[in-house]
């Protein structure tokens, strides 16, 4: 489905836009860490309690004896009672209605806002795009986008 967004247009022209209303899709899941710009992104084709318990296992994978709180917003797939946290990670749940705390949802703004108005013939032709933007950008970018200064001075609180 075309995601709508503001556009820059002369004062009193209104902007035009193709629109598609396809209801296939896919999911991202992505953990991001705002000091060094590491990442994780993994696709699933559903939300849910079980693809959620593969991607915190893959993290816990990727992070092999490091300690990691994961941040996130309260999704029911995200709390799901049959979830089995690994030790690695700690999990904390931010407040409703608060995505400006999470660090993950400026990278997902980044990723999403070039696609915005744009229609795709093919649901595999926005998962090559998307995965194009996720795999072009370093880990220096995802800090740059990901540092709000009140997180890292959290983190740099939390680690004294």
């Amino acid at each position: 489905m075309s995601q709508r967004g503001r556009v820059i247009t002369s004062r009193g022209v209104k902007p035009i836009a193709m629109e598609q209303y396809v209801r296939e899709n896919f999911w991202v899941y992505g953990v991001v860490e705002p000091l060094s710009g590491w990442h994780l992104c993994q696709e699933y084709p559903h939300l849910n309690g079980m693809h959620f318990q593969s991607f915190i296992d893959a993290v816990s994978t990727a992070l092999g004896d490091e300690l990691a709180v994961m941040q996130m917003d309260q999704a029911q797939a995200h709390r799901a009672q049959a979830l089995i946290w690994p030790e690695n990670l700690i999990p904390i749940f931010q407040p409703p209605y608060s995505p400006e705390l999470n660090p993950t949802e400026r990278f997902w703004q980044h990723l999403k806002s070039p696609l915005k108005g744009k229609c795709f013939e093919t649901l595999d032709q926005l998962r090559k795009q998307l995965w194009d933007r996720i795999e072009s950008l370093n880990a220096e970018a995802i800090a740059s986008l990901t540092g709000y200064d009140f997180i890292l001075e959290a983190l740099f609180c939390a680690a004294l």
